[in-house]
């Protein structure tokens, strides 16, 4: 039996997580229960998301035991079903453990890929997978915007607010992304066809507030939130009467070890009748299948665009996923475990 190259969690992380904070051994090959399928992990997902789950308390899922591998969602092959929807050689995409061999029980985040799509099998945890799912039913499910509102969005030069503008604009709004640092802001109007971009890197809560009022002057309907912190702060005061806050993540606090500066405009939820709403994206399941087919139409047409970054092998994964809270990391991020085209 092959071995199971597995990334564990070593020790946990205390502020910024740290390569030392993983460690990749081998495990036994995992045998499927009932209701479980035997998983060969082509890719990995890598998300800053995930980093809630490394602490004690407050992840997405359970927090990750030290010595056990990371929960993730991954793409692969079935080698083994014990369940009754899937069949050996199905590929199917799920949330597993970054792991090369994963035995788990298909959940709302599993599903089967197509294998005639015309895009390529890492794109299931992207843009065709959790990534764009979660932009998908964000903004549309949640936020709502109607033709000729404006949306603000930060993190916008991530996968997923990068996706977010690129899906409001479809939709006829005026959009504005908050990004770090003059390149991110560049590619959010040349690559992304954002309207405007604004660089937070080193500005106040006040200069932000200034510069989001300068490019919607007409204010914001929709703020799609990724960030937290005083970019949320900031965006509250430039609010509309009845807007809507979809909160994906605040990946300013996921490394933060002091208290977080005061803010001072939360009475704008009640003053201007806001809706501030976080969602997870399997919450919508039933919709995913047609989300899916859209958000493929969309990239076929050449109207929705992405980056993406894949990492060559599990010893990679550490230093890879730390690039997610230093922005380096450029576009949608995997880390390859196999080569779907050598097996």
């Amino acid at each position: 039996m092959p071995n199971n190259r597995t990334l564990i969690l070593r020790s946990r992380p205390e502020g910024m997580v740290k390569v030392e904070d993983f460690e990749v051994v081998d495990r036994p090959m995992p045998t499927p229960k009932d209701g479980e399928i035997l998983v060969q992990n082509y890719y990995a997902s890598l998300d800053p998301g995930l980093r809630k789950m490394l602490g004690a308390t407050d992840g997405y899922w359970i927090p990750t035991p030290l010595g056990e591998p990371m929960a993730t969602n991954t793409v692969g092959k079935v080698l083994e079903s014990r369940h009754p929807d899937y069949k050996p050689g199905d590929l199917v995409t799920g949330t597993a453990y970054l792991q090369e061999y994963t035995a788990y029980a298909p959940g709302p985040m599993t599903w089967k890929v197509d294998p005639a799509s015309r895009l390529s099998l890492s794109n299931s945890l992207g843009i065709l997978g959790a990534t764009g799912l979660t932009a998908y039913v964000g903004l549309l499910e949640v936020g709502r915007p109607l033709k000729g509102e404006s949306v603000l969005v930060s993190g916008a030069a991530g996968a997923v607010g990068s996706a977010v503008g690129q899906m409001a604009k479809i939709k006829g709004c005026r959009v504005v992304g908050l990004a770090g640092g003059p390149e991110k802001c560049r590619r959010l109007i040349e690559e992304f066809g954002f309207d405007g971009a604004i660089d937070y890197k080193g500005k106040t809560r006040e200069q932000l507030t200034a510069e989001i009022r300068a490019l919607c002057p007409q204010g914001v309907d929709v703020y799609f939130e990724n960030v937290g912190g005083i970019q949320l702060d900031a965006a509250l005061a430039c609010m509309n009467w009845g807007g809507r806050i979809p909160v994906c993540g605040l990946i300013s606090e996921y490394n933060q070890t002091i208290d977080a500066e005061p803010m001072v405009n939360l009475f704008s939820i009640v003053g201007k009748v806001l809706r501030v709403e976080g969602f997870l994206s399997f919450t919508f399941k039933d919709i995913f299948p047609c989300a899916l087919r859209e958000i493929e139409e969309w990239i076929l047409s050449g109207k929705l665009v992405y980056r993406e970054h894949i990492a060559d092998g599990i010893e990679a994964a550490p230093a890879t996923f730390i690039t997610l809270f230093t922005g380096q990391n450029d576009g949608k991020t995997v880390v390859k475990l196999a080569d779907p085209t050598q097996i």
